[in-house]
């Protein structure tokens, strides 16, 4: 039930039946007003309706769909989070209308069980700031790509589209180690370092919609190449990628702390991934295990620099590399408070490990469909 929203002086009467989204496996909401709110609202209610997008649109079941470079996943989410069905799919090459198809599918084999309300989409890449276009995606061949569009005529659904690692974040706020934050930054750690905001119980995409790209900021100047096109970025130095690059060239230069790392991949040094080298860390190889604790201690430098600039109450850290788990955050929590502006003088945030795993962006994506369909004009 919606109640008591800020209506301003052009808004649209609310609705008098029920709302009803297209025939196929079609699902029936009626919202419900205990009283009209009068047209001229003071603006500190206006805000606290914007700030609290989540109260909209709860009920009911939705599609989430996780778009990756090698998989699709989906599956059927409910209001709080649980996922009560799924499916997988091999991402389709990068032709968009084989991705679309792929889409598809998946929605229609899942709804012929569930009553789906919306469906909500989850890719790395940029959406603009009405979640319909995507502007760019490094996986697939979207660029400036009306997704949403192609995909309701399609489904005849509401289909809301997300960053990944927003919808990551919004989950792990929603339902997982950030519940209870007013104020939540969610770093993911995988081929690259993903970022979301949840900022006063809002998704902060920024005025572009670009917002969360922090593995692209800066911390060694002329340093290692990123395929962003600049130098010394972040997620060369804090990621899957950059673990095992590390570990290659302590294998190409025949280290003989490297003899465990050569005999797991059988001598292949390109073989040698961050995947590899954190299972050989918790299976207790020392020069793994200093390995991963760098790439720690980078992670606590760029988490300070976050801090320095927005101040949250809590980081969550999660993606692939999260496995080596306190391996990892030790010494980024060292680092951190080693690095944080002001230390000793002010409250530093806790950084905790993600809590719901690699199903995090399709329970997120599902979530903001169901929050995003029943705002968006």
């Amino acid at each position: 039930m919606v109640e008591n929203l800020p209506r301003g002086p052009e808004a649209a009467p609310p609705p008098e039946k029920p709302v009803a989204f297209g025939p196929a496996g079609t699902s029936t909401l009626k919202l419900s007003w205990r009283r009209r709110v009068p047209a001229a609202v003071p603006r500190a209610r206006e805000h606290r309706a914007e700030r609290f997008p989540q109260r909209l649109g709860r009920r009911g079941l939705a599609i989430g769909i996780d778009i990756g470079g090698t998989k699709v996943a989906a599956g059927v989410v409910d209001p709080r989070g649980a996922v009560l069905d799924q499916r997988r799919r091999l991402t389709p090459g990068n032709d968009p209308r084989a991705v679309e198809a792929t889409i598809v599918d998946l929605v229609r084999e899942l709804s012929a069980g569930h009553r789906v309300l919306s469906v909500g989409i989850g890719a790395a890449g940029w959406m603009d700031l009405s979640s319909s276009n995507v502007l760019f995606s490094p996986h697939l061949a979207w660029r400036n790509e009306p997704l949403r569009a192609n995909l309701e005529r399609l489904l005849r659904r509401p289909v809301v589209l997300s960053n990944d690692a927003d919808a990551a974040g919004w989950a792990e706020w929603r339902f997982g180690a950030g519940r209870g934050q007013s104020r939540l930054v969610c770093v993911t750690l995988g081929t690259g370092i993903g970022g979301a905001m949840v900022m006063d119980s809002k998704l902060e995409r920024g005025r572009f919609g670009l917002a969360g790209e922090f593995g692209h900021q800066v911390v060694m100047p002329q340093g290692h190449r990123c395929e962003c096109g600049n130098r010394g970025c972040w997620e060369q130095y804090a990621s899957g990628n950059a673990l095992g690059r590390e570990a290659r060239e302590l294998a190409r230069a025949k280290s003989p702390v490297a003899q465990e790392l050569l005999r797991r991949v059988d001598g292949d040094v390109d073989a040698i991934t961050g995947t590899v080298v954190t299972e050989l860390a918790l299976a207790g190889d020392a020069a793994c295990r200093e390995l991963v604790e760098e790439v720690g201690e980078w992670l606590g430098l760029g988490l300070a620099n976050l801090a320095a600039a927005l101040d949250p109450g809590l980081f969550v850290i999660g993606g692939g590399l999260c496995e080596a788990g306190e391996m990892l955050l030790a010494p980024a929590r060292r680092s951190f408070a080693r690095n944080l502006t002001g230390r000793g003088f002010r409250p530093a945030a806790p950084i905790s490990l993600a809590a719901l795993g690699p199903g995090a962006g399709m329970i997120g994506a599902a979530d903001l469909s169901r929050v995003s369909s029943r705002s968006r004009p």
